[in-house]
């Protein structure tokens, strides 16, 4: 009788050992093991724009679920880079942890940026990246297959001999390049049709203008393919206020809450809708699993999906276009 209990204690004991390896295999292990100091420079901060409203509101979540410091240093204009500058250098002089950057620039900030490595400052990039790879870790969209879908869902809405026109943001830096490109690839021969690209420095002034200027010079023109939220919503109010919707098609990267109206009121044909508030929270993550000293992918997709006026309001893309509902 004590043998036989003998041998279910024993087993028992194995099973619990089993099992408590069994969850430490399936289960990571607590990453943080300090508090870090991270300091996140975006392109702009602007109330106005829901996308780095909502790449800004992830980061801030992700910092604070960690129980880590964060301090934002923004310019005012998406183009100013001697200011986003002005505010690395003091990001630097401060030693953080990590800085999260969203380059403006495809090299101005690369003298910096090692000036921080050298001081064993540790670099996230968040949205956009420089042609020299001085980051440790990136979270973006893949902005190539970004502007592929667009180009592909584009090509549904016009013909062989349809006139294209892109108005993007800010000329060189890296999403500009990237979706070009990918809109190009998705449009496939349709690509010869485009006429024009423009640049409204992420401005939705400028961008309704440049609008204005290409439905003048090219009255025949069916669509006109946004790079970015200021770029597709000035346009999209540009088509609107001229009564153009059912001629020229408006195409777009980003969502906002105008866009989202100018869909519904068919001016918006389609729009890519970056995740914008998990690009910023797995950028802080990320960046905290590695001041931890824990494994992280050097590249991560933050993903996006096409928006049409037939699926915007199925659930999926309800919670995405409207995240803080």
């Amino acid at each position: 009788m004590k043998s036989h209990k003998k041998e279910i204690i024993t087993v028992a004991i194995l099973m619990a050992a089993a099992v408590a390896i069994f969850a430490g295999i399936l289960k990571p292990e607590a990453t943080q093991t300090k508090k870090c100091s991270l300091i996140y420079i975006p392109k702009i901060r602007d109330n106005t724009n829901d996308f780095w409203t909502s790449v800004i509101s992830g980061c801030k979540m992700a910092a604070e679920e960690y129980e880590s410091d964060l301090e934002i240093l923004a310019p005012d204009k998406e183009e100013n880079i001697e200011e986003q500058n002005k505010l690395l250098k003091k990001a630097i002089e401060q030693k953080p942890d990590a800085i999260l950057f969203s380059p403006s620039s495809m090299d101005a900030s690369d003298e910096l940026l090692k000036e921080a490595k050298e001081k064993g400052i540790r670099i996230t990039y968040i949205d956009s990246y420089t042609k020299e790879e001085l980051q440790d870790l990136t979270v973006a969209t893949d902005n190539v297959n970004a502007g592929r879908m667009l180009g592909e869902y584009a090509r549904k809405l016009i013909d062989k001999d349809s006139k294209i026109a892109i108005v993007s943001h800010v000329k060189g830096v890296s999403t500009a390049v990237e979706r070009e490109q990918g809109f190009r690839e998705g449009l496939g021969d349709y690509a010869d049709n485009i006429v024009d690209i423009v640049y409204c420095n992420s401005l939705y002034e400028k961008s309704y203008e440049l609008a204005q200027e290409l439905m003048r010079k090219y009255p025949d023109l069916e669509l006109i393919a946004g790079m970015n939220e200021y770029s597709a919503v000035g346009v999209g109010r540009a088509v609107s206020d001229a009564g153009a919707k059912d001629k020229i098609a408006v195409v777009g990267v980003d969502c906002s809450q105008e866009a989202i109206n100018l869909m519904e009121m068919g001016v918006y044909k389609g729009i890519i809708v970056q995740k914008a508030f998990r690009m910023g929270y797995i950028g802080v993550e990320e960046t905290i699993h590695m001041l931890n000293g824990d494994a992280v992918e050097k590249n991560i997709d933050s993903g996006c999906e096409l928006v049409t006026p037939e699926n915007m309001y199925n659930s999926d893309i309800e919670r995405l276009i409207f995240p803080f509902s």
